[in-house]
Parts: structure tokens; C-alpha cells; sequence
């Protein structure tokens, strides 16, 4: 396990060294002039001039990198040309409203996708399967601000149950938890209803059938277990998806995240806010992937780490 763990740090240590040289090197190609959102309209060509020496923005990218990175390995993400704050301080700040984003969508994704494929693999090639697998299909297809629109619609403005938009009570967490779980939840009936028949094939699943055991124990006892690996993988994608933020979806709802930070940066040619959402991104995601691949042993012992 040791041993493993290492390999993964260096591992994932590379590739965020990549991914902060891949993402430097597009800002720096970047046609717009972030000096200019800086200097405004009305600076004169001096004006610009001072303050592209004074950032370090006038130096070949080499040494623009070098000295980032040289800041970076000392957990300093920079400070916000536009802002005038820590890289660091803003994105803490929007961190809460981002992370609780994360764990109700996915609670939400996995509420309705892991039913919507259990039931549909159990009634495999039934109206049940076919409609359930439409939905499926319209849920992954639909646009995310359509899906947002419709619920803010039916649910706030119609209904009144939830507020409009904000952030600060449960009551405006669920409609876009609920958006983005809708849209997730599609791709886990899916997967979960292709490992389900899959499992519900295998020798041991028809002992314990012909052994008398009840349908639910069969299911949740034998078959769900094994089943549920992939989904394990999935959602350690998802955890960097949703940290890095769901642009529209933030929008349409206010919801003050991360994504709605990354928004406004790339609106203003931010470029240090923009590389310090891009890397804790990033590294959500090779933290969400180590965390799947350290759960999946406990729920199949036949998996080691190696």
C-alpha cells in the first residue's frame, strides 16, 4: 500500500506539473492582453508599458513560468490582477459553496441514476428498461441551463418552494444540486444497468438464486457489491468535475463557486486566478481518482494495490 501511494503522488505530481505547463503556455498564447483590462481604454502606451514591466509580463515565457512555478512550490497561486487579492484567499473563499455543490449533486446523481439503472437491469427489455433508458438518454442529452431554466420555472416561480437563486440555506442548494444531478444521473444508469446484467450473470449470482435466497438479498447482498465498481471510479471523476466548477449552472443559479469565479477571471483575462482554478481542478481529480482507487479493495477484496 505504501509502495502505492508513492507511485500515485509522483504520478499525480506530474501531472500537475503538466497540466500547469499546458495551461501556462495557452494563457501565455492568448491573443487577448490581460494589461490592457488592467491599464483600461484610456492609459496611454507608457501606462501599459510600466505595468507590463511591474508584473513581469514583458520577460520570455520561460522565465514567466520559472518564476511561477518557483512561487508555487511555496503554495503561493499569485495575486489577482483585476481583484488585487491572494489567488489563494479567493478561491478558499468561494471553496465551502463549491464543495457543498459537489456533494449534493453527487447524492443527487446517485440517488436517481443508481435506481433508475438497478431497476431498469431488472427488468431488462421490458417497457420498464426501455422508458427508463429514454429518460436516461434525454437527461445526458439536455442542455445544463435548459434543465436549470425549467426547474427555477416549475419549482420557484411556479410552485414557490425554493428561492430563485442564492446561496445560504438547503432550500437553495437543492434546485441546482438537483440540475446537475439530473444530467449526471444519466450516465450512471447507464452504467449501472450494463455492470448490473453483467454481474446478475455470473455462476455465483445463480447459486445464491438456486440456493432459495430472497430477490433483495440476491441484488443488494451478491450483485450490487460487484456492480458498483465502476460507478466507485466515476465518481472520483466526478469530484474534480464539480469542484472545477459548473459554469452554467452557477450562473443560472448565482451560486457563488468556484466555476462562477473561473467565469468572471476568463471575462477579465485574469490569468493568475484562471491557472490557480485550473490546478486545484486538477487536482481534485487525481485526489477524487486516488480516493476510488483506495475505496475499491473494501468493497472487493479481490482488488490489491500494487
Amino acid at each position: 500500500m505504501i509502495a502505492y501511494l508513492g507511485r500515485r503522488l509522483i504520478q499525480s505530481a506530474l501531472i500537475l506539473l503538466g497540466v500547469s505547463v499546458i495551461t501556462f503556455a495557452l494563457l501565455y498564447l492568448l491573443p487577448a492582453d490581460p494589461v490592457r483590462q488592467i491599464a483600461g481604454r484610456s492609459a496611454t502606451p507608457e501606462t501599459v508599458e510600466n505595468i507590463r514591466r511591474q508584473l513581469g509580463l514583458d520577460q520570455p515565457f520561460v522565465v514567466q513560468y520559472w518564476r511561477y512555478l518557483a512561487n508555487l512550490l511555496h503554495g503561493d497561486l499569485g495575486r489577482s490582477y483585476i481583484q488585487r487579492s491572494e489567488v489563494t484567499q479567493l478561491i478558499v473563499s468561494r471553496l465551502p459553496a463549491s464543495l457543498l455543490l459537489m456533494a449534493g449533486s453527487i447524492a443527487c446523481e446517485l440517488l436517481i441514476g443508481l435506481t433508475m439503472g438497478l431497476v431498469a437491469a431488472v427488468k431488462r427489455g421490458t417497457a420498464t428498461d426501455n422508458s427508463l433508458m429514454l429518460a436516461s438518454f434525454v437527461g445526458v442529452s439536455a442542455p445544463q441551463f435548459v434543465v436549470g431554466l425549467l426547474l427555477l420555472y416549475v419549482f420557484a416561480v411556479r410552485l414557490g418552494w425554493f428561492p430563485i437563486g442564492g446561496y445560504g440555506t438547503w432550500r437553495h442548494l437543492v434546485l441546482p444540486a438537483l440540475t446537475m444531478g439530473v444530467l449526471g444521473a444519466g450516465w450512471y444508469a447507464r452504467m449501472m444497468r450494463s455492470s448490473m446484467i453483467d454481474v446478475l450473470r455470473q455462476d455465483y449470482v445463480r447459486t445464491a438464486r438456486a440456493k432459495g435466497l430472497a430477490r433483495g438479498v440476491v441484488l443488494f447482498r451478491h450483485a450490487l457489491p460487484n456492480a458498483i465498481l465502476p460507478i466507485v471510479a466515476m465518481v472520483g471523476i466526478d469530484i474534480g468535475i464539480f469542484m472545477g466548477g459548473i459554469v452554467v449552472v452557477e450562473s443560472v443559479f448565482g451560486w457563488p463557486g468556484i466555476g462562477q469565479l473561473a467565469w468572471q477571471a476568463i471575462q477579465r483575462v485574469d490569468i493568475p486566478i484562471i491557472m490557480g482554478v485550473t490546478l486545484v481542478s486538477a487536482f481534485a481529480i487525481v485526489l477524487g481518482n486516488l480516493i476510488a482507487d483506495i475505496v475499491a479493495p473494501f468493497i472487493d477484496p479481490r482488488i490489491k494495490l500494487r
